[in-house]
């Protein structure tokens, strides 16, 4: 059975703009067309909707900051910002380690960036302990490690691309979950629950 993107936005419960930033990024696999109409298979959909939340508490930091990330496009000097799951992975990185406003000590401090779009982690970044500030008051993170990203969000398809098996590791764990976070900007931050207390 096939979904347009209206239906599929309607079974996941998010809007078809949201939604449809999945169909564009690359990330779902089985679409096809009918006219204008893409369609996706209920499959997918269903597997998308019982996805798993991102595993937080087993990070160390007690915070820790998530990049709301867009599709990828390209900027007037011909480099690209946001994510696609056909973008190189030396590409990829330069796509999604800066430029934003944001807390850039809170994001070293986390140790850990998963890169999410429409409230799924596709893309995980580490190597954050170094930052630079523009005259624009936005910090970029030039040192930034891509640890990993999905290029198929059903099965998912992870690919783990940093070179310490730590960073790996934390890739694993986070691509494909859900993990929601709100933010007026590109930055949101998350706590992880680490302290559990139990009554």
């Amino acid at each position: 059975m096939l979904l347009t993107t209206g239906q599929a936005a309607e079974e996941l419960g998010c809007a078809v703009t949201t939604f449809r930033r999945l169909v564009r990024a690359g990330v779902l696999p089985g679409l096809s067309r009918r006219g204008v109409r893409v369609m996706i298979p209920l499959e997918v959909v269903t597997t998308l909707k019982e996805r798993a939340v991102a595993p937080l508490a087993h990070l160390p930091a007690p915070e820790i900051a998530v990049l709301r990330a867009d599709v990828a496009q390209q900027t007037g000097n011909g480099a690209w910002t946001g994510f696609s799951a056909t973008l190189p992975p030396e590409e990829l990185l330069k796509a999604l380690r800066g430029w934003w406003r944001c807390d850039a000590a809170s994001i070293a401090a986390g140790r850990v960036l998963p890169v999410t779009l429409s409230g799924f982690v596709v893309a995980v970044l580490t190597g954050l302990e170094h930052w630079e500030k523009d005259d624009r008051g936005r910090h970029g993170f030039p040192e930034a490690v891509l640890a990993g990203y999905a290029t198929d969000l059903a099965q998912p398809v992870k690919q783990l691309t940093a070179p310490v098996r730590e960073d790996r590791e934390l890739a694993d764990l986070l691509l494909g979950t859900r993990l929601s976070s709100h933010s007026g900007g590109a930055i949101a931050y998350v706590t992880t629950n680490t302290t559990n207390t139990v009554d």
